[in-house]
């Protein structure tokens, strides 16, 4: 499994304008390792995030976390 921060050399796999209203969190997994996904999710809800989308990419499997972005 590895993360990857909005912005990295992967293609987006978000609109960008999710980047505006969100702070973002990508996990990407082999096909093969999908069933992190559920350990991924109660982790990350844990800690106020939400899961935004979840996909597909060659072989990996993409999640995406997000939470609102508050102001400062």
């Amino acid at each position: 499994m590895t993360t990857q921060p909005p912005g990295s050399a992967k293609s987006v796999p978000y609109p960008p304008h999710w980047e505006n209203v969100a702070d973002l969190r990508v996990f990407r997994a082999t096909a093969g390792e999908w069933e992190k996904l559920i350990g991924w999710r109660t982790d990350m809800r844990k800690r106020g995030w939400k899961l935004l989308k979840v996909t597909s990419e060659e072989t990996e499997v993409v999640a995406i976390f997000g939470r609102t972005k508050t102001k400062e």
